[in-house]
This record gives structure tokens, C-alpha cells and sequence, in this order.
């Protein structure tokens, strides 16, 4: 075998096996993530970000920054939150993967999404 092909052979090897410690680090990462906070602050009759995608475990807080009293309804029953006066604020955790359209039941042409995967 010429020298040409036992370097080839060895830089082959040695680029798979470089792949393989990423990918096992990036897949324990994955694994072991620290539960994020998310904030929705409900301000001008609006959900902002109207639409949330978050991971599983994640934790989620409506915080109110209007005048009008505001909650979370999901439209599937799954979470509500109280009714939030001004500066009042509401946290709920997702422990699945889901997708939940939700309104303000006080002024239901207030929506929005969070999709857990």
C-alpha cells in the first residue's frame, strides 16, 4: 500500500472518529438541557409571541401589561390560568410534546399558540 493511500486511510479514520465524540456530546446535551423560561406578556389585547414553540419541561409565564384583566385558555381545556389584573403575572410548565391553541376568554379575539416538542 503507498503512502498516499495509508495517510487517506488514516485521515478517514481519524475525521469519523472526531464525528463521533460531537455527535455523542451534542445528543448528551440534548438529553441533559436545563428547563427554559419563556415570558408572553399580554399587552395591547395581544398575546406577544402570539406564537411560542418551547421543549418539553419548559415553563411558561403570562405576564399582564394591560389595563384589562387577561388569562390563558387553552381551547382544548388543557391549562387556564387565572384572570391576571395589570402587573399581575401566571407561570405553567409543559411536561409533553403538544401543540396548544389558546384564547383570553375575557376577550376572545386574543390568541395564540405554544407548540412543546
Amino acid at each position: 500500500m503507498s503512502n498516499t493511500m495509508t495517510r487517506r486511510r488514516a485521515l478517514r479514520i481519524m475525521a469519523s472518529s472526531a464525528a463521533v465524540p460531537l455527535m455523542v456530546t451534542t445528543a448528551y446535551a440534548a438529553a441533559h438541557a436545563q428547563p427554559t423560561t419563556h415570558t408572553v406578556t399580554i399587552q395591547n389585547m395581544a398575546f406577544n409571541p402570539a406564537n411560542l414553540t418551547i421543549k418539553a419541561g419548559d415553563t411558561v409565564i403570562f405576564r399582564n401589561e394591560d389595563r384589562a384583566p387577561h388569562d390563558a385558555t387553552a381551547n382544548n381545556g388543557a391549562f387556564k390560568t387565572p384572570r391576571l389584573n395589570a402587573g399581575q403575572s401566571a407561570q405553567l410548565t409543559f411536561p409533553g410534546a403538544a401543540t396548544y391553541s389558546y384564547i383570553c376568554s375575557v376577550h376572545p379575539r386574543m390568541t395564540g399558540s405554544i407548540t412543546v416538542t
